[in-house]
């Protein structure tokens, strides 16, 4: 907490010393701006609207089209709507900040509100009295000076007692290498409580300015996306799961915690084959690809006008305005059970795909024929194993199940158990229940059904030219468009009501 003296207002600092002897060797260059800085920085805590009020933005432009060498600013241009979001996000946290202005005035989503703490430090540059900046000169009575005693150190701030019209006469003492969105959601009528952390570097030259903005904001890679969705069952709360149709973040919660079951749970097919870190070394489909698939089928939200196919778990229903009320245990067994169809259909596929990838198995690895014919499953030949291929699986069980839902009379499957997808024994029970059900069969034979498409990779050995290029369509982005499609395609050719309704889902999805 700041503190106040007679004279000028001081904050106690923690001065943080960050040298190596091997960095004297580095090429200092007063010219080039590269000055050799002070072998410290300082950290402390101001409130808000203090804060700001000390700090100036060097921004980038083009209006010039100047050298960008010569152009001194490091900050990109504001961005008034992020500000916005994040003063939003302070006032009732994530993710209440991204919902419409008319969903936050209503009580309907009051259980979202969460704190919206800031703890990452603004980063900034204390510049030395006498410096100019754009042109001005930093004057005596604008500047901060540091003082250092037994080890520790105060700023001396320009004022006895700051107050909302305090603003510098020449220079803001103050420059944001990092952090200016956050400060800027802080407007006129902010919390003078709310306070900030705060790292602050001592006449740092602008290209080390450049420097910091550049290795903080550009160079560090992103979190790997699997390993994040892999926190999310430590942010689990029942508000968070409960509802699967509206802000994305349920969605992706909901996706989660069933990408987890079909990893977790002993009677998943995709037992311990999903590779949940995204780690590159592991094999599966990541978590991500996972979650991304499901978000884009059973949990996509209802689409209202134009087509009428929307998720199993996360929208009205084609043919009546009600929510499919299944538990998170139901939709996980639902799954499992599909998958597991799906699986022994392809182990007991004789189509010459399902022999050629047994065939090659055997030859390469000198395995058995039981594990020869898993490699149409899960071997590095077959698409059901890409992230492809699970999509595409996805798409068509939801999309026929979907259109099919009244005749299938989902909502009649009721098991006791309500617990979530994470719960083994629910999702045993659930499944056991499920099997009895007269969907069943329908998923069965949908599950029989595409177990006859060639699902070979075109990275298979041996392959003819023409079939290879047929399935190149696979990779890429546009792949889970052509696979949906092919696979509507296959099951339509059938002379069944199965192969009926896939023609009219496929009518349905190309509008």
């Amino acid at each position: 907490m700041a503190e106040t003296d007679k004279k000028k207002k001081t904050v106690p600092a923690i001065k943080v010393s960050q040298w190596l002897k091997d960095w004297d060797q580095v090429q200092f260059s007063p010219a080039d701006h590269r000055r050799k800085p002070e072998p410290h920085f300082y950290i402390f805590s101001l409130p808000a609207s203090e804060m700001r009020s000390l700090c100036g933005i060097s921004r980038r432009s083009t209006s010039k089209v100047q050298a960008r060498a010569a152009d001194m600013g490091i900050q990109r241009e504001h961005d008034r709507e992020r500000s916005d979001e994040i003063g939003r996000y302070v006032e009732f946290g994530y993710p209440w900040s991204t919902l419409s202005e008319a969903k936050r005035k209503t009580e309907e989503f009051h259980d979202l509100r969460k704190p919206g703490w800031l703890p990452t430090s603004i980063v900034i540059n204390i510049i030395p009295q006498g410096e100019a900046r754009r042109g001005t000169v930093l004057s005596a009575s604008d500047a901060v000076s540091i003082e250092h005693s037994a080890g520790m150190a105060k700023l001396v701030l320009p004022y006895d007692d700051w107050s909302r019209n305090w603003k510098p006469g020449s220079v803001p003492p103050f420059e944001v290498i990092d952090g200016q969105h956050r400060l800027w959601a802080f407007g006129e009528g902010a919390d003078a409580d709310f306070e900030l952390p705060v790292v602050a570097f001592y006449g740092l030259d602008v290209s080390w300015q450049a420097y910091l903005f550049w290795t903080i904001n550009i160079k560090p890679k992103r979190i790997n996306p699997s390993l994040a969705f892999d926190l999310y069952p430590l942010l689990r709360g029942e508000d968070w799961l409960d509802r699967a149709e509206g802000h994305p973040v349920y969605r992706e919660t909901r996706a989660q915690e069933l990408t987890e079951a079909l990893w977790s749970h002993p009677s998943s097919p995709w037992y311990d084959r999903i590779n949940m870190l995204g780690e590159r070394q592991t094999a599966g489909v990541t978590q991500a690809a996972w979650i991304r698939s499901l978000m884009a089928t059973f949990v996509k939200p209802w689409q209202g006008r134009g087509s009428k196919i929307g998720g199993l778990f996360g929208s009205r229903m084609s043919n009546d305005n009600e929510v499919l009320g299944w538990s998170r245990a139901q939709q996980a067994a639902f799954l499992i059970y599909a998958w597991s169809e799906f699986r022994s259909a392809v182990l007991d596929a004789s189509e010459e795909w399902a022999q050629q990838l047994s065939t090659i198995a055997i030859r390469d690895d000198n395995v058995g024929s039981k594990e020869g014919a898993d490699a149409r499953f899960y071997g590095q030949y077959s698409l059901i194993a890409t992230d492809q291929g699970v999509r595409g699986f996805l798409h068509v069980l939801n999309d026929i199940c979907f259109y099919l839902a009244p005749k299938l009379d989902l909502r009649s499957w009721r098991p006791d158990n309500s617990a979530a997808a994470s719960d083994v024994n629910a999702v045993a029970l659930a499944l056991t229940s499920y099997k009895k059900h007269s969907s069943a069969k329908t998923v069965t034979a949908i599950s029989r059904a595409l177990a006859s498409f060639d699902w070979r990779t075109s990275s298979v050995p041996d392959m003819d030219a023409e079939t290879r290029r047929r399935k190149l369509v696979f990779r890429g982005g546009s792949g889970y468009k052509e696979i949906r499609v092919q696979l509507l395609e296959h099951i339509a050719k059938e002379d069944s009501d199965l192969g009926r309704a896939a023609l009219r889902v496929q009518r349905e999805v190309a509008k």
